[in-house]
């Protein structure tokens, strides 16, 4: 049966579509004969133990520069959705943690993929420390000395906040940098929380993988390559993506996590692997669903309604 699904995300006008996997997964919802909603989450309130929204009812289609119609918005009792799509990107602030506090009120009588609670409690830099053995050697910290120290055993590393989001941040310090203190200062008076300090990994110059996994089981992979200049491989900063295959080692670090995912109800995640090594587990807003489409990889679109189809029925 068709299903009301409302989409919770940054505004729709917003996105590129070429990349965005909230527009891919729009795409599909509508293909299958789904009616389509959107909001962005300044619209949600809570009044009463009811939660509410003005959304709009929302067409797609994918041509760049009119890639959308939307109607007229109506305030609407979310319980009245069949799904949300909790898909607006980091940062993980207080803000994005409030969202999931309201939504949590309709899960799953209203089922709210990612589950919201365990999206709260996933911060995806933190989730993947309950995995020590799986990612390189990692610091949570806002101790300077604690820092040093980690440089002084491991040389080069990567310095990047805790709640940040899409490269944004980021810094490769080499053993010899002279800028640690000076970053640290600065990192103190731009963040509250502790900063994220890995083990800086050679391999990133080959590629930093995004794996994407429905009910924990991986489904497809992009390899995204740093420009020359840039430690990082984040696309829309100009990382440059390839058709990748997964390994043996990915396949083993795939099984090991699909239990935790499944546990917290994660339908769709995105997991980023260097090398041998997993540094984070998405659970926001995963990206990387067009990338593989394009490269001739799995349509995880429809796999990713499949899973939601079935939890619903």
């Amino acid at each position: 049966m068709p299903l009301n699904i409302a989409v919770q995300m940054d505004h729709i006008s917003t996105v590129s579509i070429a990349g965005d996997t909230s527009f891919a997964l729009s795409l599909e919802a509508q293909r299958r004969g789904h009616r389509l909603f959107h909001y962005t989450p300044d619209r949600l309130s809570m009044l009463g133990g009811k939660v509410f929204a003005r959304i709009e009812e929302m067409t797609v289609r994918d041509d760049k520069g009119d890639h959308f119609t939307l109607g007229e918005p109506v305030r609407t009792d979310l319980q009245e959705m069949n799904v949300v799509l909790l898909r607006q990107d980091p940062p993980f602030d207080m803000n994005y943690i409030t969202t999931t506090h309201i939504l949590e009120r309709i899960h799953p009588k209203t089922l709210v993929v990612n589950d919201p609670v365990w999206v709260r409690n996933s911060p995806e830099k933190i989730f993947v420390a309950e995995f020590p053995d799986l990612m390189p050697e990692t610091l949570i910290t806002r101790d300077p000395a604690e820092v040093a120290a980690f440089r002084r055993e491991h040389g080069d590393i990567i310095i990047k906040p805790l709640y940040g989001n899409g490269g944004a941040g980021i810094f490769h310090l080499r053993d010899d940098d002279r800028n640690l203190a000076s970053l640290l200062e600065m990192f103190g008076q731009m963040f509250r929380e502790p900063f994220i300090v890995q083990r800086y990994l050679k391999d990133v110059r080959k590629g930093d993988k995004r794996i994407i996994l429905i009910e924990g089981e991986p489904v497809g992979a992009i390899n995204r390559v740093p420009a020359e200049h840039d430690s990082r491989s984040n696309m829309h900063v100009g990382g440059r993506a390839e058709k990748t295959e997964l390994t043996e080692r990915e396949r083993e670090i795939c099984a090991r996590i699909g239990p935790a995912l499944r546990q917290r109800g994660f339908v769709l995640v995105g997991i980023d692997v260097i090398g041998d090594w997993m540094t984070e587990i998405n659970v926001t807003s995963p990206t990387g669903v067009r990338e593989v489409r394009r490269f001739g990889g799995a349509d995880i679109a429809a796999l990713f309604w499949d899973a939601v189809e079935a939890r619903r029925a």
